[in-house]
């Protein structure tokens, strides 16, 4: 099997530069692949170890190369709502954060937005484990009224 660096760059530039355009971000795909990272990295601090690895089996390469970026298994948040994900987002998302998430509503809207567009990667059924970790007042993240 031999890798295809130069496929996978093409798919992760394609997939940021429509991210972008989903969250409304024209085509800042830098700030597009901060808030993804983000985002990401939040989700893997609240779900198992296993479930991440059932998760990354259903990403494309590029994707999977953003997950697994900087992961310590030892960590793990006791996240309970929205607002402490969103800060547990912004954590993730370092100083830039003042200028790629300015305020709730809108990290609240970009964390929708990526899990419907990660839905083209992941089954219903791996979709339906990791919400089933989630606490009662996230479960939401996984199912929006936008995402079927």
């Amino acid at each position: 099997m031999s890798l295809n660096f130069n496929q996978f760059a093409a798919e992760a530039n394609s997939f940021l530069k429509e991210y972008a355009k989903e969250l409304n971000l024209k085509n800042d795909t830098d700030k597009a692949g901060r808030i993804l990272t983000s985002i990401l990295h939040g989700l893997r601090e609240i779900i198992s170890i296993q479930e991440s690895l059932q998760l990354i089996a259903q990403f494309p390469m590029f994707l999977k190369a953003v997950y697994v970026n900087g992961w310590s298994s030892h960590r793990k948040n006791k996240i309970k709502n929205m607002e402490e994900f969103i800060d547990l987002v912004r954590d993730f998302n370092g100083i830039t954060s003042f200028h790629d998430l300015e305020n709730d509503e809108q990290v609240e809207n970009y964390i929708h937005t990526t899990f419907i567009l990660l839905r083209r990667f992941i089954s219903l059924g791996e979709l339906e484990d990791i919400r089933s970790e989630l606490p009662k007042d996230l479960k939401s993240i996984v199912y929006h009224n936008f995402m079927f």
